[in-house]
């Protein structure tokens, strides 16, 4: 199972607005960058990936799962972009902030250190369990 990390201007799209989607989860639609496009196309059904609030919090909030793979977004009239349908799994007891990242030396190469900007993104299996720790979830 890969992981990865979604990016959403909480005042757009929140975690709570992710938990309320339910279980039907909500089609991660709107992406317009070619690599995190390209991101999106490797995913398979049961990856999941940290919900991350960005601009305002900055931080790692909590953990989705893929439930539907890619697909093209209906909003692209040009049919070069596609979502992913997501749905909420677990909240994080404590957010792992960007400065917590950026601070702890084990997390140095993650994407979110070197290219911020990136709005899906992949993290590594060490990653993955650090940032978990940090937030208070068992791996």
């Amino acid at each position: 199972m890969a992981h990865w990390l979604y990016k959403s201007e909480p005042e757009v799209w929140s975690w709570d607005d992710q938990v309320a989607a339910g279980e039907a989860g909500t089609y991660w639609e709107g992406v317009r960058n070619h690599l995190a496009n390209k991101h999106m196309k490797t995913m398979a059904v049961g990856d999941r990936g940290f919900f991350y609030h960005s601009n305002e919090g900055k931080a790692v909030v909590g953990v989705v799962e893929v439930v539907v793979a890619w697909a093209p977004d209906l909003a692209d009239p040009k049919g070069t972009f596609g979502a992913v349908t997501l749905k909420a799994v677990e909240p994080f007891p404590t957010p792992v902030t960007l400065a917590t990242i950026k601070a702890d030396p084990r997390l140095a190469e993650m994407v979110l250190v070197k290219n911020s900007r990136l709005s899906v993104q992949p993290v590594g299996d060490d990653e993955w369990a650090v940032v978990r720790a940090l937030g208070g979830l068992r791996s």
